[in-house]
């Protein structure tokens, strides 16, 4: 176990993860301000040659992170001693520590975006091509854990698709949206003026195209929206990536059988195991993303121009979310390339019930012959005997002297009653 220190270590400095980021940070600020004849072209040049994070202790700055409460403050003193006494001035110069946190947060963030987004465009492209391939493989629908009426995977697995491109859509947004911030002490670049600069309205759009960020209307220190929607979008691609660990989770169980993972893993104490440990992986990870989601959005309660606790219970709590749908996303993509559909099963599964999943059915096509509360009592009535006696509807209702002129054969193949599913993944797979 961690002592206490180590943990309160580990809770402070947690943006250290971030280290290359907020280095080079320092080096974007003076750059941006050199661009807009702010500071000198030397000064940018001395700091960026100092930003190697390679010439930085982490540990150290963990550490020394306690007192002042962010990772910056240490980080600073380090880069400004660096930098040397003819530029030092320039390190950091009109800048807050939270405008160097919060940057490189979006920096990180836009890095596991850009990972989640391909991952979740590998999934979709193998659920299209599931989709495509089972359009019509029938299978038993469930509700509320029983069968109900038969349904296709190729409708299932083009509502799992459906899912994933709405996670796609919102983490693009999000990935496209992501602000830069600058804005000094307490949002007005007040600090910036106060150097010199004439314009210092304009130095968060500089600093910002530097960072291939966008420009924030206004400094967002204590107005949370860019964490609110993270989370809200990183919450959401756990939960409809979760949604399709579900079904494989219970499409696998043994006595099921109807889906698989490609190479499942195996168990310490039974060889004979094969479990379906991504998504598995993928059900942990969608139970934990609320809860960090929660957090997030807790903190936007922040108040004053910086806030004292709010901003500061975010960054572990997002830290686990970028990683926790960041793997989650990758095990979906490899569960979506590798998953083994096992349609004889379906078929099997279909019969369990001694044909009852057609009962729906057959309640339409038989009112026309018996009127509806004839047909609805006789259906009643043949639903318990298929129970009793151990036979199939089918078989029970030809002994049925009012029905001999129906074709039974066709009201009670499940295969023949999955209405528009085919026409619905078509449709569904029109929307690339």
């Amino acid at each position: 176990m961690p002592s206490a220190a180590h943990r309160r270590v580990r809770a402070t400095a947690l943006s250290v993860v971030a280290m290359t980021a907020c280095a080079s940070l320092a080096a974007v600020a003076a750059s941006a301000q050199a661009a807009l004849g702010q500071a000198p072209a030397e000064a940018a040049t001395a700091v960026t040659e100092a930003a190697d994070p390679g010439r930085y202790d982490v540990g150290a700055l963990a550490e020394r992170a306690r007192r002042g409460g962010n990772p910056v403050i240490p980080l600073v003193a380090d880069l400004t001693k660096a930098v040397g006494a003819e530029y030092g001035p320039y390190v950091h110069r009109g800048a807050t520590s939270q405008d160097i946190m919060d940057t490189a947060t979006m920096l990180v963030a836009a890095r596991t975006l850009d990972l989640v987004l391909a991952d979740l465009g590998r999934t979709a492209q193998a659920l299209a091509r599931s989709a495509a391939e089972h359009r019509d493989t029938p299978m038993p629908g469930r509700t509320l854990t029983q069968h109900a009426v038969p349904t296709t995977f190729g409708l299932k697995a083009a509502g799992w698709r459906s899912l994933v491109l709405d996670a796609r859509d919102r983490v693009t947004l999000v990935r496209e949206s992501l602000p830069a911030q600058l804005g000094g002490a307490a949002g007005t670049l007040a600090a910036f003026g106060a150097y010199g600069a004439e314009h210092a309205e304009e130095l968060p759009a500089a600093y910002a195209r530097e960072l291939a960020l966008s420009t924030p209307l206004l400094p967002w220190h204590t107005l949370r929206t860019p964490i609110a929607d993270l989370a809200g979008c990183l919450a959401f691609t756990a939960g409809a990536l979760g949604k399709v660990a579900a079904d494989v989770l219970t499409l696998s169980r043994t006595e099921i059988g109807e889906v698989s993972e490609d190479s499942g893993g195996g168990s310490s104490a039974m060889p004979h195991k094969a479990n379906p440990v991504r998504a598995t992986l993928i059900a942990a990870a969608a139970r934990r993303a609320p809860q960090l989601a929660a957090v997030l959005y807790g903190s936007m309660a922040a108040e004053d121009e910086r806030p004292s606790g709010a901003w500061h219970a975010e960054w572990e709590p997002l830290r686990d979310l970028l990683r926790t749908v960041g793997g989650a996303a990758r095990d979906a993509a490899e569960l979506a390339e590798g998953l083994r559909v096992h349609p004889e099963a379906m078929r099997r599964n279909l019969d369990l019930t001694n044909g009852l999943i057609v009962s729906e059915r057959l309640s339409a096509g038989l009112a026309p012959v018996l009127g509806r509360a004839r047909a609805k009592e006789l259906l009643t009535e043949l639903a318990r005997r298929t129970h009793t006696e151990h036979r199939t509807l089918r078989e029970l209702l030809a002994e049925e002297p009012d029905l001999k002129d129906v074709d039974l054969d066709d009201l009670t193949d499940p295969a023949r009653y999955t209405g528009s599913a085919g026409v619905l993944t078509d449709r569904a797979l029109e929307r690339r």
